[in-house]
């Protein structure tokens, strides 16, 4: 079942929340509850969690461990999907960090950069390779998804790369719209624009 994509976004987001919820002792918890803790409707919460076919006990609300478990048995593939970040600057650096170890089914098994000065560093666990290994590193490690940090000007020789090399998925933070295979997952996420946008609404 292909569910939309503002769906698996939300039940991404629910899957957080309730994670928090654990390490707070919480065992239950109603969809009104969730929903506030979001910010968006209970309704919403409701309908996008009968799409897992899963349901509450009235008088406790959702079991949180239960509910975790069923969106990871939607959101999480059944075997580790390993990423590589491209472009090891100050992003690419902090994306690396902060994502290592987040998930059980999502692994950042390899960094690549142009910089010889980075080459061969271990960055948070990961290393750093050539740009120009990525084609051999991308299929020995069995790679599906690049998430690119490189300057806008290279952001498009990169994708076709990570393309080539057999990427299924990319996830892109630079500020250059991309134009890749319809075979290929893309997500752009313009920090600029953003930013912009709530400065807009800020005025």
């Amino acid at each position: 079942m292909k569910l939309p994509e503002k769906t698996i976004e939300r039940l991404s987001q629910y899957r957080r929340t309730l994670l928090n919820s654990i390490t707070q002792g919480q065992t239950h918890i109603y969809s009104h509850e969730l929903a506030a803790l979001l910010n968006i409707t209970a309704v919403q919460v409701r309908r996008d969690i009968m799409f897992l076919g899963y349901t509450s006990i009235q008088r406790k609300g959702y079991n949180i461990k239960e509910l975790v478990e069923v969106i990871g048995h939607l959101l999480d593939h059944n075997e580790v999907i390993n990423v590589a970040v491209v472009g090891i600057g100050h992003l690419g650096t902090a994306i690396t960090a902060y994502f290592r170890g987040k998930r059980a089914k999502l692994d950042i098994v390899a960094a690549f950069d142009i910089d010889p000065g980075k080459i061969g560093n271990i960055i948070a666990g990961v290393t750093c390779f050539a740009l120009s290994q990525m084609n051999e590193v991308i299929k020995n490690m069995n790679i599906s998804i690049g998430i690119i940090t490189v300057p806008p000007e290279t952001a498009s020789e990169v994708a076709e790369k990570l393309v080539a090399s057999g990427i299924k998925g990319i996830l892109n933070f630079t500020t250059v719209p991309l134009n890749v295979s319809t075979s290929v997952y893309l997500e752009e996420f313009d920090m600029v624009t953003s930013l912009e946008k709530v400065a807009y609404f800020v005025k």
